[in-house]
């Protein structure tokens, strides 16, 4: 029999139902990294690769990052043989004199990072990996905490990190500057925009930070603290949770988009730390289906190496998706997803019965995010009005695409000299000399309109582009109008759909538009405007799509003249080969440029992510 990898996923036999099957899982994911432990148990290191910070810091990375989930484990009575080896290895990490020693954090350090999953653990179980520890282990601990403490941690979800060591140091009984914990706690509302939404900082982008940090932190505090800060937070969960859901699909998959996807099922810690909170802020069967269902999509994905360690990338091993931080023990941040195994087994979140969220609209728009969201067979699609990412790898691709699919995930490039190869799905690319090429990488303005998104960018220093989306399910309109002064070649492109072996898949261009068939897919792209452009089905460069390796990505290509051109497409993607014979044989309709212009004009209102905290109108 040929090796299948997904069968290496230590989920694939599991049916996630239960707190057993919950348990089981969590104990299955950290097996593996069993022979990675150092002698002392301070360190575990997964492989040679390296992150942007020092060794010891991503090998405490390895060590950590599992605690997410071990806490809360040990703190419901589950059963976890392996508490000898964190206890041993925070007093060996901790102390200076000790060859596993994790180094003195000096300033701005990822060892912030990855304390807070320790002061969490301390807060949650000290029983296992406090006070088995000597006195002067525990003193090392505390001195190390303490010392972290001092630095100024990054200015976004970052200040959480001291808040988690600050309620380890108060349940150990350390004393501490306690105003500190207070100016980071106020610091942090300053990232609130609004309607449960935040952002993660001072920056222009609105992503899964939102609901597997920011919430996720302030939930975890709103159980272990009760004040004013923690009735907020909890408020505002109340508020977002019915938003977020809407970002999942029927079969549990959520919409990759934004950084850190390797995280993977953290993307369900959201609705692990509403259980953990006791905080119903959907039914609790709403709440139980949307965590273990999104935990259940993953079963099937070849996401771990072959030994059975989660590997680097989203759907499948993928270093060519990574950001600089991500270490081999990064993707450990998707214990976030075990927080439920904290509670009883009488607690409603396992006692209720798992009831899917009922699809009420199948058109919604989240000013927020920026984003117009479509649900159509279970799936969901987000046209996006482009967000900002200028500092991280493919920080493009993941912020700035015209749209994110639950089921068809996003691309990033391989190659920025590669016009004639590249992916470009839903994005439109430009491009001067047939072999550099340029896309939407930031807005100068992003609006919404009722279900219309609309955005001024420029791909060029010299070129103006006005794109609005609008959707027409199971279709979406992109218009583009594009001033130039100068030649310049383009390319649009659709949704990436799985490509197979032998050339199976039905690959049609036919005048200015094109298609491709997969085994379960079809995905078409169509010129609904004047312009001439050609279609052509791309086979994309391997390892570039978020969910699959090889993918299939339908385009339009062809060349623009100076001065303004005008160009209208219609986009079609769909879980069912019929739709050659259905949909896609009605495409949508031009829309009516004034009237859009019109239709900004009147009713657009500034979408939050682009706009700079405080100009929000």
């Amino acid at each position: 029999m040929t090796y299948d990898p997904a069968s290496a996923n230590p989920l694939a036999n599991n049916p996630l139902k239960t707190r057993e099957d919950l348990s089981r899982a969590l104990r299955d994911l950290f097996d593996p990294l069993l022979p990675y432990f150092s002698a002392g148990n301070a360190r575990v290191r997964l492989d040679g690769a390296a992150a942007h910070f020092d060794r010891a810091a991503a090998d405490l990375e390895g060590f950590a990052r599992p605690l997410w989930g071990l806490a809360p484990l040990g703190a419901g009575g589950g059963d976890f043989a392996e508490w000898h080896r964190f206890a041993e290895g925070i007093a060996n990490g901790t102390d200076p004199k000790h060859p596993e020693y994790w180094g003195t954090v000096n300033g701005r350090d990822q060892r912030m990072v990855e304390l807070a999953a320790l002061g969490f653990a301390l807060a949650l179980v000290p029983e296992k990996i406090w006070e088995p520890l000597g006195g002067r282990a525990r003193d090392n601990v505390v001195a190390y905490l303490k010392h972290a403490r001092q630095f100024d941690y990054a200015d976004n979800n970052w200040k959480f990190f001291r808040i988690f060591v600050d309620i380890a140091l108060d349940r150990v009984g350390a004393s501490f500057d306690r105003s500190l914990t207070k100016q980071y706690l106020e610091e942090l509302e300053g990232f609130y925009i609004g309607d449960g939404w935040y952002r993660d900082g001072n920056v222009r982008r609105v992503d899964h930070y939102i609901p597997f940090a920011m919430h996720f932190y302030g939930l975890i505090y709103s159980k272990l603290v009760d004040d004013d800060y923690a009735k907020r937070y909890r408020e505002r969960a109340l508020l977002f949770a019915n938003d977020f859901k809407q970002w999942f699909g029927a079969d549990g998959a959520t919409i990759p988009f934004g950084r850190s996807l390797t995280y993977r099922f953290a993307c369900a810690g959201f609705w692990s730390a509403l259980a953990f909170a006791d905080l119903e802020a959907l039914p609790w069967g709403e709440v139980k289906s949307l965590c273990l269902q999104h935990l259940r999509w993953w079963k099937d994905k070849p996401m771990t190496n072959r030994d059975g360690i989660l590997s680097i990338g989203f759907g499948y091993p993928n270093l060519l998706m990574s950001e600089n931080y991500n270490s081999a023990g990064s993707p450990y941040w998707a214990f976030k997803a075990f927080l439920p195994l904290a509670l009883a087994e009488d607690h409603p979140f396992w006692t209720a019965e798992e009831t899917p969220p009922a699809e009420t609209v199948s058109v919604l728009p989240q000013r927020h995010p920026g984003m117009v969201l479509m649900r159509d067979r279970g799936d969901v699609v987000a046209l996006s009005s482009g967000q900002e990412n200028l500092q991280m790898r493919f920080g493009t691709e993941k912020y700035a695409k015209f749209a994110y699919s639950s089921r068809y995930g996003f691309s990033v490039e391989s190659d920025e000299r590669n016009f004639a190869g590249a992916a470009f799905d839903s994005a439109l690319a430009f491009g001067d000399d047939g072999l550099h090429y340029r896309v939407r990488e930031t807005n100068k303005e992003a609006k919404l309109a009722g279900e219309v998104l609309y955005s001024r960018w420029s791909p060029f220093q010299d070129v103006d582009v006005e794109t609005w989306l609008v959707p027409a399910a199971p279709w979406h309109i992109r218009v583009h109008r594009i001033n130039t002064p100068r030649p310049l070649q383009t390319a649009e492109g659709g949704f990436a759909i799985a490509r197979r072996d032998f050339e199976l898949d039905t690959l049609v261009a036919d005048g200015a538009s094109a298609y491709a068939i997969g085994e379960a897919d079809f995905s078409g792209i169509v010129d609904i405007g004047s312009a001439r452009r050609v279609g052509l089905t791309q086979k994309a460069p391997p390892n570039t799509n978020m969910i699959v390796a090889k993918t299939l990505v339908p385009q339009l290509r062809g060349e623009i003249a100076a001065g303004q051109t005008i160009l209208m497409t219609a986009v079609l993607a769909a879980n069912d080969t019929d739709t050659v014979t259905g949909a896609w044989t009605t495409p949508p309709r031009a829309p009516d440029l004034q009237e859009l212009e019109a239709l900004v004009a009147n009713s657009g209102i500034r979408v939050s992510a682009i706009e700079a905290p405080g100009q929000m109108s």
